[in-house]
């Protein structure tokens, strides 16, 4: 059986800002999604988040981004039965050396779809040795991301990634929810 390609069925539509250079210096929020929304990442009980092993490596090689990006560093995170939000933030590439003030030697500058991608792959990666699997992908292809516009929008943004174990029985991403009316609240 040959299977057509269909341009609408088959094409993956990108969700980033076009024309947007995605290695500038600034903030962005994350959201990015289990494969198929299945709830591996632990779950939660009485409104907080109850971890399991995937989740605790998923919250490690989050947390250490930072060791293999340079220009980077990280904010808010939480981890979620099937998704996980975070801010992360690309850095000016200057700074102080030793005593003087001489810039930072150049280091190479990489860009949001760099990170999220090595994010991805070694947190998939860990997984896989831990249950002895292979080739498995943790995360569906895509992500969400929002360009972090000011400091009012980063503490909305803040409160929305602490409070959302709070929210999971009304969270779109919860496949158990009752009625998903939960909103983008850090969105105004």
């Amino acid at each position: 059986m040959v299977v057509q390609f269909d341009r609408e069925k088959h094409h993956r539509r990108s969700v980033r800002l076009p024309g947007y250079n995605y290695t500038q210096v600034g903030a962005y929020f994350v959201t990015i999604c289990t494969v198929g929304k299945e709830c591996l990442l632990g779950k939660i009980v009485d409104m907080k988040v109850q971890p399991n092993e995937a989740s605790r490596i998923v919250r490690s090689v989050w947390e250490g981004l930072p060791r293999h990006y340079a220009g980077m560093d990280i904010d808010e995170f939480v981890v979620m039965p099937n998704h996980v939000h975070g801010i992360l933030t690309l850095l000016d590439g200057g700074g102080i050396v030793g005593a003087g003030f001489k810039p930072a030697p150049t280091v190479k500058r990489y860009g949001l779809p760099e990170i999220v991608r090595g994010f991805k792959t070694f947190s998939s990666r860990q997984i896989n040795q831990s249950h002895a699997t292979t080739g498995t992908s943790l995360w569906q292809r895509n992500y969400y991301e929002h360009i972090v516009r000011d400091d009012d929008e980063s503490n909305r943004i803040r409160r929305y990634i602490e409070d959302n174990p709070l929210m999971w029985a009304m969270d779109r991403e919860n496949p158990q929810a009752k009625t998903a009316t939960i909103s983008e609240s850090w969105q105004v």
